[in-house]
């Protein structure tokens, strides 16, 4: 069986707006490093919300990347950190 390849343009680094950066850290980033630092943050500052973890409490730092402090579920996360990569 032939061995996987992976995605590249998962593994493509990507510049981050200053927003992103004050969460995951200094860039650049593949995707995949990005939603691995997004994760740490949240769990870190506990921002899941204990009734239905799925949704994420962003705090002022990750309500300017997610652009509202309204809690979102964690399945939109992605569209939120499109806005902020090239």
């Amino acid at each position: 069986m032939a061995k996987r390849k992976a995605n590249s343009a998962f593994m493509r680094k990507l510049k981050l707006s200053a927003e992103l950066q004050a969460v995951c850290g200094k860039g650049p980033m593949a995707r995949t490093e990005i939603t691995k630092k997004l994760w740490d943050y949240i769990k870190k500052h506990d921002l899941q919300d204990p009734n239905n973890r799925r949704n994420i409490k962003p705090d002022e730092k990750l309500a300017k990347v997610f652009g509202s402090k309204r809690a979102i579920s964690m399945f939109k996360m992605p569209t939120h950190i499109n806005d902020h990569v090239e």
